[in-house]
């Protein structure tokens, strides 16, 4: 294995658009993102399944799928 040819890694300050702040390593001193998981519909619950061609209830009739 080479010696000295892997990047240093700091321990970087992770900023979302929400506000959120965590601490994690990377080879970049700070990172600025757009979503993270305190943010993110899918973390959040409030994601919703938007469906106009009628695919979901085509699925769950294929396959006797009850909710």
């Amino acid at each position: 294995m080479k010696k000295d040819i892997h990047p240093t890694l700091h321990e970087c300050e992770v900023t979302c658009a929400c506000g959120n702040t965590f601490k994690t390593l990377s080879t970049a001193q700070s990172l600025k993102i757009d979503i993270c998981n305190e943010c993110h519909p899918f973390f959040t619950g409030s994601q919703k399944v938007v469906d106009t061609t009628g695919r979901i209830e085509k699925f769950k009739e294929r396959y006797n799928i009850k909710d």
